[in-house]
């Protein structure tokens, strides 16, 4: 790794999708999501007016959804707590002065609300955190890419280091199982554990967004081995589904819905681990915690848990760490293809 200064000062990024803070926000939130060309593939204008009516048409919905969670997304103050422990963490590892930032990708704050408070800290490294532990070009390239032109329009001159991705991070990896382990121990921990089926749910994607290269679902698959490897779990034990879709394309599979309805139906206990997920939302505590349990117990499940979203979990704070500290040494450090590419490439 290469020599670092204490006299280097160094702005970690971490990245997520945001949320809407209240009910007003909800309507802005989905007009933001959907103006991105990563998530509506069409040219300009007709981006700009479909985004606007998908918003229109799905804001009612939405506000239902945030009103069970009491009127907002959690997202910002669980990663606002989990750039805070990483924080403490960075400064036990003594690598110069750094200091951590939150940037949300479709509510605040936002990339060039943050980067001003980047270029008052001038640093003289940045590393790129995303928190999505599987690449996208939906979350993460998305992400990079506003960043960068952010970047650009600011005027930030600094070293860039980029963290694609981590799906098999041991530290995250072990942050999984320890969840599952203490949500259902009966299933996953001892000897003597009991039969369950256990579902790694992740949010779902078009299939032409697949088909046209992203690794995504590869991405999933290898969290989804890593975990039931370390939980010495035979295949039989576990599956992977996807959650959350909308609208009229065809989506990558299966679906949650039909997982869940297929084990309660074999009278088979049932845990869901959100495997995309490393905090709390509306897609972990409305979708699987409300709608997916109350199909499990009317389909039949003898028992349905939920593993917690990693949130400030020490192995998984202790893998950020370490996914900083390793990256300071190159310009992008991928954690499928190594220090030789990205999958940012081509991307």
């Amino acid at each position: 790794m290469a020599s670092l200064s204490m006299q280097d000062k160094i702005a970690v990024i971490l990245f997520n999708l945001g949320g809407p803070d209240c009910q007003a926000a909800v309507q802005p939130f989905l007009i933001n999501l959907f103006s991105d060309p990563a998530i509506l593939r069409l040219p300009q204008p007709f981006r700009w007016v479909l985004a606007r009516l998908i918003a229109a048409r799905r804001t009612n919905e939405a506000q239902k959804i945030y009103a069970q969670m009491g009127g907002g997304s959690p997202i910002l103050p669980q990663t606002l707590r989990q750039m805070e422990a990483l924080q403490v963490r960075l400064d036990a590892l003594g690598l110069g002065e750094t200091r951590c930032f939150t940037v949300m990708r479709y509510w605040r704050p936002r990339a060039d609300e943050v980067i001003r408070q980047v270029k008052q800290f001038n640093p003289r490294r940045v590393v790129l955190l995303p928190l999505y532990p599987q690449y996208s070009t939906t979350t993460t390239r998305s992400s990079f890419m506003e960043w960068r032109a952010a970047t650009h329009m600011a005027g930030l001159r600094a070293e860039v280091h980029e963290i694609c991705c981590f799906p098999q991070e041991p530290g995250f990896i072990n942050a999984h199982a320890t969840q599952i382990q203490a949500v259902a121990p009966t299933y996953f921990d001892g000897a003597d554990r009991q039969p369950a089926r256990l579902l790694f749910s992740a949010h779902g994607l078009p299939e032409r967004i697949v088909d046209a290269g992203d690794p995504y679902p590869e991405h999933i698959g290898r969290t989804a081995r890593a975990i039931a490897a370390t939980l010495k779990l035979t295949a039989a034990e576990w599956e992977i589904s996807y959650q959350s879709r909308v609208g009229p394309l065809k989506w990558i599979g299966p679906s949650t819905a039909e997982r869940v309805r297929a084990a309660a139906m074999d009278k088979i206990p049932l845990v869901i681990c959100p495997i995309a997920f490393v905090s709390e939302h509306a897609e972990t505590l409305v979708e699987l915690d409300i709608e997916y349990k109350k199909l499990a117990l009317e389909c039949g499940a003898p028992a349905y848990a939920r593993a917690p979203a990693l949130g400030i979990q020490e192995n998984f704070i202790n893998g950020l760490a370490w996914l900083v500290q390793n990256a300071l040494a190159q310009p992008r450090l991928c954690g499928v293809r190594g220090a030789g590419g990205s999958c940012l490439e081509g991307n």
